[in-house]
């Protein structure tokens, strides 16, 4: 009986494991790219050239909203026999640019948030 209680306290103990894992959905939006992109100057074409078709259009009372996004997400996990912690950080970078009827550039709006972004392996709190 002996025997096995300590067998069964190795397997616990070496049976554990962490586990970190990434993964991204999209493709970089550089600031060079975005910058470039200018209201009232680029048209439509130039912005599908920069940046390819958009992930998302949007028709807006015959305007287009084209939206490019990029996501990061970062886990990390305690991996116990009984029991498993995660802890899952997602961040996303998006653009939004809006083309008007004359296939002109009438806004721009851009976010990015995936720089820096760390493991989180601690699952309770901040």
């Amino acid at each position: 009986m002996k025997y096995a209680t300590v067998l069964l306290a190795l397997l616990i103990l070496t049976l554990n494991a962490c586990a970190f894992s990434r993964g991204t959905l999209g493709d970089e939006l550089k600031t060079e790219t975005i910058n470039s992109i200018k209201k009232g100057v680029t048209t439509r074409a130039e912005v599908l050239a920069k940046l390819g078709a958009p992930d998302r259009i949007v028709q807006l009372n015959g305007r287009d909203l084209f939206q490019y996004y990029r996501y990061d997400a970062k886990v990390g996990s305690l991996l116990l026999i009984i029991l498993n912690f995660s802890r899952v950080t997602i961040k996303s970078d998006d653009l939004f640019v809006l083309v008007d009827r004359d296939g002109v550039v009438e806004e721009v709006i851009a976010s990015k948030r995936t720089e820096g972004l760390e493991f989180r392996f601690w699952p309770f709190g901040d």
